[in-house]
């Protein structure tokens, strides 16, 4: 496999989950939640090699960069 293939190839979320060392579910859950670079074709999800070394790459730089969120997280704090 020449280098250019291996940076963009497509991965499932087996293959995405043992290269992050997460569970599958995370996986999923993460690209249901769209807060990880995926393409869901039919019934199942595809994920660039690329795309995912990347966005790790920004995740591994900011706190709670790979989850979106939440309304009450994003909330004014009491005071």
């Amino acid at each position: 496999m020449k280098s250019s293939e291996k940076r963009d190839a497509i991965m499932t979320v087996r293959e995405v989950a043992a290269y992050l060392r997460l569970s599958e579910m995370t996986v999923y859950r993460l690209a249901q939640e769209g807060a990880i670079p995926a393409a869901k074709i039919g019934r199942t999800w595809r994920f660039r090699r690329d795309l995912i070394d990347e966005w790790f790459r920004g995740t591994a730089d900011t706190p709670d960069a790979g989850t979106k969120a939440s309304p009450a997280s994003s909330a004014e704090p009491y005071t």
